[in-house]
C-alpha cells in the first residue's frame, strides 16, 4: 500500500510539472512559471482553501440570524383520565410570524373540555379562534435581539469577506518570498558551477603548459587551490538550493496532497518581467493608493458598524419594559364580520429595574469595546498609509541599486577580461587572474542579493496593499 501511494504522489507529481508549467528545451529542465505557481497556491493551498470558509461562515451566521424572523408553529396538548373520568383535555395551537419591526402576527386555536378544567379555560365545544398582535412599546421598540442579530450577521458577512482577501494575501505573499530565495539559490548554484567550470579548463591548461616545461609546476598547484574552492561553493549553494527549494514545496498542494519540487524543476530567471503583473501591482502609483479600500480597513470599519449596532441595543435596554398585546375572538373565523372588537383577549406587561446597573454597565462596556475598534482602525490606517509610502521609496531606491550593481559586475567582468588576456601574453599571474575572478564572483552574488531584496519590496508593497489577485 505505502508503494502504492508512492507510485500515485510521483505520477501526479510528473503530471504536475510537465502538463501543467510546460517543459523548455534546455538540459531537459521544467521551468516553474511564477503565476503560474502562485495560481495553484492560490487554488490548492489549505490555507487559501480555509480563507473560503470565512466567507461560508459568513453566509452560514446570516442565515442563522435570519431564522429568527422564520414563523413558528406551536403546539401545546395536554389529556388527563384517571378511573373512566376524563379530568382535561386542552388543545392549543398557535400559529406566529415576527416581522422586522419588532411586531409579531399571532393566529391561535383554542380547545379545552373536561370535569376539572378551570373556570377561565372554559371554550366553546368547537374550539375558539384569536388573530391578534403583540409588540413592544419601550425596550424593544426601535431595537431588539433580532433586529441587532440579523444586522451584526450583514456586517460580519462583509467582514468576511475583506478577511479572506486579507487570508489568501497572507499565504501567496509568504509564497513569493519562498519562491524569490528558491530563484536566488539557483542563480547562486548557477555562478558556481559556471566560475567551477572556468577553473578546470584554466588547471587543464596550465597543467599541460607545466608539463611543457612552458610553466611552473608550483601554478598547477595554485590552479587546483582554485578550482577545489570553487567546488566547494558551489557543493554549498547545492545544500542551500535543496533547503529553499524544501521550502517552496510547502506551499505546492495539488488535490489535497502536498507535492515535492523535484530536481530537474527550476524558476524563472525573468520573472522580473512578470511579477508586477502577477502580483497585480503594476500601474499603482503611491498617488492612487486610498485606505477606504484597503480590506484591512474594511474589515474593521465592518468590525466597528456590529457594535455599533450592539451599543444601540445596550442603550435601548436602558427603557423599561412595556409589551402590549390585543386579540380578536371567534367562533367562526371563516366569516370576517365575526371579529367583533367587543370580543378580544388582550393585556400589558410593564417591567423596569430600578438601579439598572446591569444596563448601564453593558452599555459602558459596549462604548468601551467601539471605542477599543476605533483606536485599532485609526492605528491601522496610519500604519498603513507610512508603510506603503516607505516602501514606494525604498522600490525607487532599489531600482537604482540594481543599475549600479550591474555596472559593478560589467566593470569586474571587463578587468577579469583584460587580466585574462595579459596571462597568456605572460605579463600577469594565476594570483590575479584567481583575485579578479573572486571579486567578479561576490560581484554576482551581491546582484543577486540585491534583485533578491528588490524583489522582497515588491511582494511587501503586494501585501501592504492587501492585493487578492483575481487573475491567477
Amino acid at each position: 500500500m505505502l508503494q502504492k501511494n508512492r507510485a500515485n504522489i510521483l505520477f501526479i507529481t510528473v503530471l504536475l510539472w510537465t502538463g501543467l508549467f510546460g517543459m523548455y528545451g534546455q538540459n531537459d529542465t521544467i521551468v516553474l512559471n511564477f503565476n503560474e505557481y502562485l495560481g495553484y497556491v492560490k487554488k490548492y493551498h489549505p490555507i487559501a482553501k480555509q480563507a473560503q470558509l470565512t466567507i461560508s461562515i459568513g453566509q452560514a451566521n446570516l442565515m442563522k440570524a435570519r431564522g429568527g424572523f422564520d414563523p413558528k408553529i406551536e403546539v401545546d396538548y395536554d389529556r388527563k383520565d384517571l378511573d373512566g373520568t376524563e379530568y382535561w383535555d386542552r388543545l392549543n395551537t398557535t400559529f406566529k410570524i415576527p416581522t422586522w419591526f419588532g411586531i409579531e402576527l399571532k393566529g391561535n386555536f383554542e380547545q379545552n373540555q373536561g370535569e376539572f378544567i378551570n373556570p377561565d379555560e372554559t371554550v366553546p365545544d368547537d374550539g375558539l379562534y384569536s388573530a391578534g398582535v403583540s409588540m413592544s412599546l419601550g425596550e424593544g421598540f426601535w431595537i431588539n435581539e433580532r433586529m441587532a442579530t440579523l444586522r451584526k450577521a450583514k456586517f460580519f458577512r462583509e467582514q468576511t469577506k475583506a478577511d479572506q482577501d486579507l487570508l489568501v494575501n497572507e499565504i501567496l505573499y509568504k509564497a513569493s518570498l519562498a519562491y524569490f530565495d528558491w530563484l536566488r539559490a539557483y542563480q547562486d548554484a548557477q555562478i558556481f558551477g559556471d566560475f567551477l567550470q572556468n577553473a578546470q579548463t584554466r588547471f587543464g591548461g596550465i597543467r599541460q603548459s607545466a608539463l611543457a616545461g612552458d610553466r611552473a609546476m608550483i601554478d598547477t598547484v595554485e590552479a587546483k587551490i582554485a578550482v577545489q574552492n570553487r567546488a566547494l561553493s558551489l557543493e554549498q549553494a547545492k545544500v542551500k538550493l535543496m533547503k529553499r527549494s524544501l521550502e517552496l514545496s510547502n506551499f505546492l498542494w495539488l488535490n489535497d496532497i502536498p507535492v515535492e519540487l523535484q530536481p530537474d524543476v527550476v524558476p524563472d530567471i525573468n520573472v522580473e518581467n512578470t511579477i508586477d503583473g502577477t502580483l497585480e501591482i503594476m500601474g499603482r502609483p503611491l498617488d492612487s493608493f486610498t485606505l477606504e479600500n484597503h480590506p484591512k480597513i474594511r474589515s474593521l470599519d465592518f468590525k466597528i458598524d456590529g457594535l455599533v449596532v450592539d451599543k444601540r441595543l445596550k442603550a435601548n435596554k436602558l427603557l423599561p419594559t412595556l409589551d402590549v398585546e390585543y386579540n380578536f375572538l371567534t367562533e367562526s373565523p371563516d366569516q370576517l364580520n365575526s371579529f367583533l372588537t367587543e370580543n378580544f383577549k388582550g393585556g400589558v406587561t410593564f417591567r423596569f429595574p430600578l438601579f439598572l446597573r446591569k444596563e448601564r454597565g453593558d452599555l459602558k462596556l459596549a462604548k468601551f469595546k467601539l471605542r477599543d475598534a476605533e483606536f485599532e482602525r485609526d492605528n491601522a490606517q496610519v500604519e498603513i498609509q507610512n508603510k506603503v509610502v516607505a516602501i514606494y521609496r525604498e522600490l525607487d531606491s532599489y531600482t537604482t541599486q540594481n543599475q549600479l550593481i550591474g555596472n559593478i559586475v560589467r566593470d569586474y567582468s571587463t578587468l577579469l577580461s583584460a587580466e585574462e588576456r595579459k596571462f597568456s601574453f605572460g605579463e600577469s599571474s594565476l594570483f590575479l587572474i584567481n583575485s579578479r575572478e573572486s571579486s567578479l564572483i561576490d560581484a554576482f552574488l551581491k546582484q543577486n542579493e540585491v534583485q533578491n531584496k528588490f524583489f522582497y519590496t515588491k511582494a511587501m508593497l503586494f501585501k501592504s496593499l492587501a492585493i487578492n489577485p483575481m487573475d491567477l
